[in-house]
């Protein structure tokens, strides 16, 4: 998570890299539908990935919270990434 993130570089890859990281596994093994919970994401992890996210895109901890899988937490980021460009003109 140390690369400089922008909305034009937070993809669902470098969100499932980032899981994968905190998790010390493969990100081929972090599929979009699984479980995040069941994979060892708790909240502390959550809340520290939503806040590196956040230097790309305003991220709402909450917002995520409401969801337990990558494609869940990619359609939020992906909500925010659309409103910023349409913002950014």
């Amino acid at each position: 998570m140390s690369d400089e993130l922008t909305f034009e570089t937070l993809t669902i890859e470098r969100m499932r890299a980032d899981i994968a990281k905190v998790l010390h596994e493969a990100p081929e093994d972090i599929g979009d539908d699984d479980n995040l919970i069941d994979l060892g994401v708790d909240s502390l992890r959550a809340l520290n990935l939503s806040l590196a996210w956040s230097e790309a895109v305003p991220l709402d901890f909450s917002e995520l919270a409401e969801h337990v899988t990558l494609a869940g937490w990619w359609a939020v980021v992906e909500r925010r990434i659309a409103a910023q460009r349409a913002a950014n003109g």
